[in-house]
């Protein structure tokens, strides 16, 4: 029988070897881990984790209410608790996953405003084509919806990231994670279109030559520049709700899952480390990589 610090050491190499997270995350994960610990030595309560079951797991989440933990906490408690137990099942060293019927703490969590397909294209339709600016504007916003991008990656994405006859972008996220991302047609479209006008703008002397998305000045264009453009367009479209670029990112995330697509393969397009924060958008109606990807996403069906 193997002790919590022996499993927590293997549940630790499994995180970062096979999951790949980073040490911070692994970290956290393990001190969700180590509060259940806690609780059960100031409980006088000596059990191993295969003896752990449901009634345990509620009184500890009832004692961490009475310690004032809030509901948000207590749900991220749930789900690193969550995580080290099916992962126990998934090695055998446990019989049954005592988390499979918890229920998460209501957070009150608001849920993402997310705009549908009919009012991404009446956004998109008031910018003024007419401008050299215009041209990237729409590029960029394709981009952002159909690739799902954080901003911070949108504005860094570079033209050698582009990788045109497989039909994927390559991104690198949060951590300098790297991943790649299907692009869709329309959006490769929209970047063909802009490309003659942002050669023109290019200011080779500032370094910015692989830069896709550029301002009047041929440098890289803001994160701050994004908001405001898309805050912008959102008044002209009259929309009454505060629309950013992560709009477009729920809004990606939510059409696929909408759509049928693999919540794992949503996951790993948005770049996220954990199943949980990707679970949020199932929550919004429910009605592999690529294929996924390319065959549920709307601006693909044009």
């Amino acid at each position: 029988m193997e002790t919590w610090e022996e499993l927590i050491a293997e549940y630790r190499s499994f995180l970062k070897l096979e999951k790949g997270l980073s040490e911070n995350s692994v970290e956290a994960y393990e001190n969700d881990i180590r509060k259940l610990m806690q609780f059960l030595d100031m409980k006088g309560i000596v059990m191993p984790p295969e003896r752990v079951d449901k009634a345990i797991l509620h009184e500890f989440l009832g004692w961490t209410g009475e310690l004032g933990v809030n509901t948000r906490t207590q749900s991220r408690l749930v789900s690193g608790i969550r995580s080290f137990f099916r992962y126990l099942l998934l090695e055998e060293r446990i019989p049954a996953d005592p988390t499979q019927s918890m229920e998460m703490p209501r957070t009150g969590r608001k849920l993402p405003e997310v705009l549908s397909i009919e009012e991404i294209d009446r956004l998109i339709s008031k910018i003024d084509l007419s401008n050299p600016l215009g041209r990237r504007n729409k590029a960029m916003l394709e981009v952002l919806y159909s690739c799902g991008l954080r901003v911070s990656e949108l504005v860094g994405l570079k033209i050698s990231d582009i990788y045109r006859d497989e039909g994927y972008i390559r991104i690198i996220g949060k951590g300098d994670k790297e991943r790649l991302v299907p692009v869709s047609h329309t959006a490769l479209r929209e970047i063909d279109q802009y490309m003659p006008d942002r050669n023109a703008m290019l200011d080779n002397d500032m370094g910015h030559s692989d830069i896709l998305f550029l301002n009047r000045r041929g440098r890289q264009l803001t994160r701050v520049m994004v908001f405001t453009i898309i805050r912008q367009l959102a008044e002209r479209a009259g929309f009454k709700k505060k629309i950013s670029p992560h709009t477009f990112r729920h809004s990606f995330a939510t059409h696929l899952v909408n759509g049928g697509a693999d919540l794992r393969a949503v996951q790993e397009m948005l770049g996220h480390e954990s199943i949980v924060t990707t679970e949020i958008y199932t929550h919004l109606d429910r009605e592999y990589l690529r294929e996924t990807i390319i065959s549920h996403h709307p601006r693909s069906r044009r």
